[in-house]
């Protein structure tokens, strides 16, 4: 994305909830299914965004969350919610790049990242991070997966030109696999509400408010519209694809 492009993408999410699909529930739902936790858990929020799960998460702990995230609106608007919230003993926000992470080695014990890592690359983000993890730590991140083959022509273009990278859950359980030093404790799919509830509801008004600002602007519009149509397809076609919470264990360097 050119300056342009990346300022109207950025737009179009401030604002809503969350940055990408989810929900309490959900993360709760994964959060429990770490056993044997420490007293004092230290947390790595890797790509918080405005902070939705960061903020449930420290409804959930005793310890220490670091959130992280390179948008500058974002790192201000969760701190901010951490000042309202009362939470500035449990959550530090930190201005940073997922690509160049400064933390001592062994660190902590979850890493924790909703609707980011592909970011990075899902494989990349299992070895680049693993090193931050203590031994026994856990990394949960959700990953967008296909659910069923032999998806629709549009929407395998659609996904093919926007994250080629996307597999079903068996491939990535078989990246699990070949990445030495995890052991895979569990997965499951997030709900459709956890889609629309937080996320595409609120980004589909802020589409339609910001159509009408940018009317007369294609190189903005564009990028509008292609926000839409992924809404659309999701509408059309959420029985093919969805988010899926993984959840795994750091056995060995």
């Amino acid at each position: 994305m050119n300056e342009k492009t990346l300022k109207v993408f950025f737009e179009i999410h401030q604002g809503i909830p969350r940055q990408g699909p989810g929900d309490s529930e959900s993360t709760k739902k994964a959060f429990l299914k770490l056993v044997d936790l420490p007293l004092n858990i230290k947390i790595l929020d890797i790509g918080c965004g405005a902070g939705f799960q960061t903020l449930d998460l420290a409804n959930l702990i005793n310890g220490k969350i670091i959130a992280i995230d390179n948008h500058p609106l974002y790192v201000d608007e969760l701190k901010q919610k951490v000042l309202q919230k009362g939470f500035s003993d449990k959550i530090e926000v930190v201005n940073a790049d997922m690509f160049t992470l400064d933390f001592p080695q062994a660190s902590f014990d979850i890493i924790w990242s909703e609707g980011a890592i592909y970011i990075i690359g899902f494989e990349n983000g299992l070895e680049q991070w693993k090193s931050l993890l203590k031994q026994g730590g856990y990394l949960a991140a959700t990953e967008i997966t296909w659910l069923k083959p032999h998806p629709p022509s549009e929407l395998e273009e659609f996904w093919n030109a926007n994250y080629p990278a996307m597999q079903d859950v068996e491939g990535n359980l078989k990246i699990f696999q070949k990445t030495s030093g995890y052991k895979i404790i569990d997965w499951f799919v997030l709900p459709e509400s956890a889609w629309w509830n937080y996320y595409y509801n609120p980004l589909e008004e802020r589409v339609q408010l910001l159509k009408k600002y940018y009317q007369d602007d294609a190189e903005a519009l564009e990028v509008i519209n292609m926000t839409q149509l992924e809404i659309d397809l999701y509408r059309k076609y959420s029985e093919y694809y969805g988010y899926v919470f993984y959840i795994i264990q750091k056995l060995s360097n």
